[in-house]
């Protein structure tokens, strides 16, 4: 049976280092956020969301991610509803994917709100990547071409790392790629070995 592991962390932790790393190991990674991005633009999600939303988000018969997003991330009860809206889809696409991959003794799934969408119920093990909160922000910062108040913005809106580490079964410091890397071997090693 293919035992599936979590990967969360915070915005700008490293999760995606992380991810590709685990990925470079031979193991196969699904990475939510861009599977949701994809989702997003079908049919059938592009006019759940114009019932939703309105019009508004739409430029060009496609979705303008940025005036959504401008939208849902200052209001809860908006982002719970375009969630609704996404995530059921992006679990469907998670199942099919899985069984594509269910020879692997691993799978990894990469989300930032593993905890807060619920997936967590799913994984047998969840490594969470923590960074000092200075080094999250420069790397947020030059990334996204951003500020640093929209930056403690974002994070605001996502759960603490002390509320991820409490709920994971591995923590992955990421501070040096070396030392993350060696890390990650680690509990792979452990892993396998359970």
């Amino acid at each position: 049976m293919t035992k599936i592991i979590g990967l969360t962390g915070g915005i700008g932790s490293g999760k995606t280092m992380v991810a590709k790393y685990i990925k470079s190991l031979g193991i196969p990674v699904y990475i939510a956020d861009d599977e949701a991005k994809k989702i997003m633009t079908t049919d059938a999600v592009i006019q759940a969301i114009i019932k939703e939303f309105g019009t508004e988000v739409i430029d060009n018969n496609k979705l303008n991610r940025e005036k959504l997003a401008q939208l849902v991330f200052n209001n809860s009860e908006k982002l719970e509803k375009l969630n609704k809206i996404v995530h059921p889809q992006v679990k469907k696409h998670f199942e099919s994917w899985l069984e594509m991959n269910k020879n692997a003794p691993f799978v990894l799934k990469e989300t930032a709100i593993l905890f807060e969408s619920g997936s967590n119920k799913y994984c047998d093990a969840i490594l969470t990547v923590t960074s000092p909160l200075e080094t999250r922000l420069q790397r947020v910062i030059e990334r996204d071409k951003t500020d640093r108040a929209s930056v403690l913005k974002r994070m605001e809106s996502q759960w603490t790392d002390e509320q991820r580490v409490a709920k994971s079964d591995f923590i992955i410091q990421n501070i040096s790629i070396d030392d993350t890397k060696k890390q990650v071997d680690e509990i792979f090693k452990l892993l396998k070995n359970q």
